[in-house]
């Protein structure tokens, strides 16, 4: 089952997307917050797997509120759910670590499309949106910001014990944002993943 948090003021569209949802087998919303702070609450009590997240949120933004979701939940996907197709807003979440970027006046069948997609591990963006080729192609868009961190570290030859050390953070964490990474880049393994970084590391 997807779980399906959703950041969002409007009650109008919460509602349409629930009673849309509610037919389909593979996929439940557990509850919808209307700022970011209340956002992160709901995302740390029940742990969503997937996050519709406005950008424009009051208390907090859908950006930093992304970072910090995947930052303490990096198995949580986050797809923007939000008006504005601007590059810079694009950018932004897509560098907060987002998966994920749709407009609200897309159909509920586009919805539905980007939540599965993000679930599976790809990423997915409105057609609607500008986003160049060499955004959509670059680690910078497909990794979290976390992510390309420890790659940066990898790419320097530290062990994830040594990166754990370095970032504060659990080894058992670290070695999950390696398989992740694996995942994503679709690469073999991790001796697969150290030749990325090298390669890529004036990229990040």
């Amino acid at each position: 089952m997807i779980t399906v948090a959703i950041a969002e003021d409007h009650q109008a569209l919460i509602d349409g997307i629930k009673s849309y949802v509610k037919y389909e087998e593979d996929i439940s919303v557990i509850g919808h917050a209307n700022d970011g702070e209340e956002l992160l609450h709901l995302v740390r009590l029940k742990q969503p797997k997937v996050v519709l997240c406005d950008i424009r949120m009051p208390k907090l933004d859908g950006i930093e509120a992304t970072k910090i979701i995947l930052k303490e939940l990096p198995y949580t996907k986050v797809v923007a759910f939000t008006m504005f197709d601007q590059d810079d807003a694009v950018k932004q979440m897509l560098a907060a670590g987002a998966q994920g970027y749709i407009l609200k006046n897309s159909s509920l069948d586009i919805v539905l499309e980007a939540i599965r997609s993000v679930a599976s591990g790809k990423t997915y963006y409105d057609k609607k949106i500008h986003l160049p080729d060499a955004e959509k192609n670059s680690s910078k868009s497909v990794l979290s910001s976390r992510e390309r961190e420890i790659l940066q570290l990898i790419a320097k030859g530290r062990t994830s014990h040594q990166i754990a050390e370095e970032l504060f953070i659990g080894k058992s964490t670290v070695d999950t944002h390696r398989k992740n990474m694996i995942r994503k880049l679709n690469l073999s393994g991790a001796g697969e993943l150290l030749r990325y970084a090298v390669e890529k590391k004036y990229e990040f």
